[in-house]
């Protein structure tokens, strides 16, 4: 168990603190939002973190290949699923979310069967930051979800997870064909 897998499981660990500070009415808002934004980013760090770690260091395993990108989308989708529950944004854009996160995962897994591994694209990270860099302003109520920078916060996150989407299938079309 190296550091950058400990770093991930601090991530996995770090969700449920998430949950419970923003939605068990234990800390009353907005300091309960304000906290679970705080979380939020210190386990968004670690994934930069353990990725930059484990590349510098040559400490890639097939446990991080594995949790890392399933701890971010959990991360994600709690977040993005509370945000619902809250208000802060529409169920469909979530659902638009998680359902591309299925459906690239499963396409990697059908690549990684015939034996292609396909990296994260340059769509995939602008994705993954327009997706927490939204979660920051929006939950923390820096910006509301119906204010016009709110409103693009929200709407870029589900474009760039569309676009990514198809462009990892595009580039990768030959993995259906198989």
């Amino acid at each position: 168990m190296n550091l950058p897998n400990k770093l991930t499981l601090l991530r996995v660990i770090l969700i449920p603190v998430f949950l419970v500070v923003l939605l068990s009415g234990l800390v009353a808002e907005p300091v309960s939002r304000y906290v679970a934004v705080i979380i939020f980013m210190v386990a968004s760090f670690t994934d930069f973190l353990d990725g930059h770690i484990a590349r510098k260091y040559h400490l890639v395993t097939n446990f991080g290949k594995f949790m890392d990108p399933l701890a971010d989308k959990l991360l994600v989708a709690a977040a993005l699923i509370s945000m619902v529950e809250l208000g802060d944004i529409a169920a469909w854009i979530v659902i638009v979310i998680i359902s591309r996160e299925f459906i690239i995962t499963g396409f990697r897994l059908i690549a990684l069967e015939s034996g292609k591994v396909i990296a994260a694209s340059w769509w995939g990270k602008t994705k993954t930051v327009s997706q927490m860099v939204m979660i920051i302003f929006v939950l923390s109520g820096i910006v509301g979800p119906q204010t016009v920078i709110g409103l693009i916060l929200i709407y870029a996150s589900a474009f760039f997870t569309i676009v990514s989407g198809v462009d990892y299938i595009v580039k990768n079309v030959e993995v259906l064909k198989g």
